[in-house]
């Protein structure tokens, strides 16, 4: 079941929507992981999200886990909220934490603790999760990061981060991402830098699972990895 929810930010001064993702058997009287998911609407609909978490659900793969998506209003607003350098990037980092965590711990039986919580994005989804994460690893634990967008601002906060063994991490690449194009028109590599904080990242304490698949920037080969990168940090 998912419905639809808003929130006001002060934070952002705005009012944001959420995907409400609620497990087949849902009861108040039992816990449940979460999972935040940035690019919400395009988790559930190009990701159907949903429809795997209802099977992985049905078929006791994963843990019992509520899943709510945070949409963007356009890929401008996007940009300005994940990538690091947007304007809005810091005030979106802290109401993820400081406003949306407390209100779903309030609405719902959540467990309240790092390990409990996920975060999964792909792109600069995944990077506004990983720069959050590192940020608040007391808050958000588990990691799902979908073919992140790595610079040297990411890579340098990844370098100085020193509580790995806080985070579950779970990585995914395509070997032909070598020439994104991006929303501002230009064209990234992203696999070199991915690669490089991969490295940087096994030689830390965290639980880290790297991948690297054979495709391109594409919900056509993210879509496949959800159910597996679910049951990997939500097992039940």
């Amino acid at each position: 079941m998912i419905k639809e929810e808003t929130l006001f930010s002060k934070e952002l001064g705005e009012e944001i929507t959420l995907l409400i993702y609620l497990p087949p058997a849902f009861s108040p009287l039992y816990k449940y992981h979460l999972l935040i998911a940035q690019d919400g609407k395009d988790y559930f609909q190009f990701g159907r999200i949903g429809r795997v978490a209802d099977e992985l659900h049905a078929n006791h793969q994963i843990a019992e886990t509520i899943i709510v998506g945070v949409p963007y209003s356009s890929v401008h607003d996007r940009r300005e909220k994940y990538h690091p350098d947007g304007p809005q990037n810091t005030a979106y980092i802290r109401f993820l934490a400081h406003e949306l965590v407390p209100y779903l711990d309030e609405q719902f039986p959540t467990y309240h603790m790092g390990l409990g919580r996920g975060l999964i994005g792909d792109s600069l989804g995944a990077t506004v999760s990983l720069m959050t994460a590192l940020k608040y690893p007391h808050t958000f634990g588990k990691l799902l990061l979908q073919s992140p967008l790595v610079n040297e601002k990411v890579l340098q906060a990844v370098r100085k981060f020193d509580s790995y063994h806080l985070l579950e991490i779970d990585h995914i690449i395509g070997t032909g991402e070598t020439a994104v194009k991006t929303t501002i028109q230009t064209t990234e590599d992203f696999l070199t830098p991915n690669r490089e904080m991969a490295h940087h990242l096994k030689s830390t304490n965290s639980d880290y699972t790297f991948e690297e698949f054979d495709g391109d920037h594409t919900w056509k080969h993210w879509q496949p990895y959800i159910a597996k990168m679910l049951i990997r940090m939500f097992p039940s």
